[in-house]
């Protein structure tokens, strides 16, 4: 059999490469709650975090539109190592600050590389490293860096390119168009006739904060969505707070009754989906009045859960169209025209700004051509191992989120399962894990990422091409339970058949 060429080999290249154990992509929320662990679960080991941005936040950074907030509550999108002390649903700035202090507390900036946007990634079979091409946003120069274990914390959509259904006519509108995904800073909307395009918790969160200062806002929607209201505060963790009980305390407290109730609705949204959809719905009726046509503007034709449901604090987006200050219109765009857009039901909407909250495009694995031995990877050619390890590919874990949950949750679980991955490695020795069906697994039937009856958003159905498959057995699938997740993912036997690992001399993962 012919020998594998080694990475420096396959490229002729005599360039320096720089070593590390663990390499993480990303220091948004995944990335940091990544280095968090390392430092605490593995202190030895030699990481870097590379980051496309010229700062930390992921999201929370590289979004600037107008009222740009969480949709999940901070107690449980924060971490469960640092606790969260502002109101649950928060503004970026407030997110922002919040990982700052997460990073000097932990002394995490000394392992943060910004500015490196990585082009390719190779592992090699036998030198079994990863081997990672980036280049810097400063000097386009090339940097070549080799690591043991990749730990990809990218996130899960193009930070700068938002999704835009190509619409006839839109050359043809004078105004401005604007996507929240690259908000542009010169925009003035004071004034200014606002037409939304969207109707999901980006447009849920635009809307009301341009309709503080503009004329009007019109939210135009194809399809309505199912929204969730109510005060901005967590009545256990005000009462908890009342008592004086120590923040961390609170903390925990909060975070494990939002947990369960939002398993519990969870479970509700499937066992008895009409009352939940009427409770949804009554909440709105009584902010909007009893003339307001809540069945054609605010009734989705799918059960509650079946897309994300966007909590709306403060009722601030159902308060300014009360006031009059902004409106909804459900119908379908026929084109774009020099005023406004012209609807197939032959209405025509006026408008000088256009914001086009439509959604978003997938990256999958941040764009970066991945490769094994040199040949090109298709992820869509794996399996999922439980949403965030692949079948044939070794030394390598993903971090995907939850929907129905904070994000922040499956990132903490993943990172807690990955140095205890790490450690196991080091301790028996083994130079690669690689996931592996079972004899069991060989015939079971495959499927796209997301079961569509289940969780259906478009912009995941777009991307079922890219994404890795699933079996019909948990182990195989990306679930939405974190309540069953927070036992399982500690308890997974790392001597399991599911794992194939190669062995080398045992040592710890810090480099010699």
């Amino acid at each position: 059999m012919a020998k594998q060429q080694t990475t420096a080999e396959r490229t002729g290249e005599k360039l320096p490469v720089e070593h590390f154990d663990v390499l993480i992509v990303g220091a948004g929320i995944s990335g940091v709650a990544g280095a968090y662990h390392l430092r605490q679960q593995c202190p030895e080991t030699r990481f870097v975090i590379l980051e496309t941005e010229e700062s930390f936040g992921g999201t929370w950074w590289t979004h600037r539109s107008p009222g740009i907030r969480s949709d999940s509550d901070l107690h449980t999108f924060g971490y469960g190592f640092k606790p969260w002390v502002g109101p649950p649903i928060a503004t970026a700035e407030e997110i922002l600050s919040y990982m700052g202090e997460v990073i000097e507390e932990n002394d995490l900036s000394q392992y943060i590389r910004y500015g490196h946007r990585i082009l390719k990634a190779d592992w090699s079979h036998e030198e079994s490293l990863w081997t990672i091409e980036a280049v810097r946003n400063d000097t386009n120069e090339r940097v070549h860096i080799s690591a043991d274990f990749l730990w990809m914390c990218q996130g899960y959509y193009r930070h700068h390119e938002g999704y835009t259904p190509e619409w006839d006519g839109m050359a043809d509108f004078k105004g401005r168009i604007a996507h929240p995904e690259n908000w542009p800073e010169d925009i003035d909307y004071a004034g200014k006739n606002v037409l939304v395009i969207g109707s999901g918790a980006t447009a849920a969160t635009v809307v009301p904060a341009m309709a503080e200062t503009a004329a009007h806002v019109t939210m135009l929607q194809r399809t309505p969505t199912f929204f969730r209201t109510g005060r901005n505060a967590i009545d256990i963790a005000e009462t908890l707070r009342e008592l004086q009980i120590d923040e961390s305390v609170v903390h925990e407290i909060t975070r494990k009754k939002i947990m369960f109730d939002q398993a519990a609705f969870t479970d509700r949204c499937f066992a008895e989906p009409e009352a939940v959809k009427e409770e949804l719905l009554g909440q709105i009726r009584k902010l909007l009045g009893p003339d307001y046509d809540v069945d054609k503007h605010f009734t989705p034709p799918y059960r509650p859960w079946r897309q994300r449901i966007a909590f709306v604090p403060d009722a601030d987006l159902f308060e300014g169209i009360a006031a009059g200050k902004a409106s909804v219109v459900t119908d379908e765009i026929d084109r774009f025209t020099e005023a406004g857009i012209l609807l197939k039901s032959g209405e025509t909407l006026e408008a000088d700004i256009i914001v086009t909250a439509t959604g978003f495009n997938m990256n999958i694995m941040g764009d970066i051509a991945f490769s094994m031995d040199g040949k090109p990877l298709d992820f869509h050619d794996t399996v999922t191992y439980r949403g965030m390890m692949f079948t044939g590919v070794p030394n390598l874990a993903w971090v995907f989120g939850y929907f129905r949950a904070s994000w922040t949750l499956r990132s903490e679980l993943i990172a807690a399962f990955v140095c205890r991955l790490l450690n196991h490695m080091g301790e028996t020795g083994a130079k690669s894990i690689t996931p592996t069906l079972r004899p069991e697994d060989q015939d079971m039937p495959l499927f796209d990422w997301m079961d569509e009856n289940d969780f259906n958003p478009n912009y995941l159905r777009r991307a079922l091409a890219i994404l890795p498959r699933r079996g019909d057995k948990r182990e195989w699938q990306h679930t939405q339970d974190y309540w069953r997740e927070k036992n399982e993912f500690p308890a997974i036997d790392l001597d399991d058949e599911v794992f194939t690992y190669r062995w080398g001399a045992p040592k710890n993962m810090a480099a010699e």
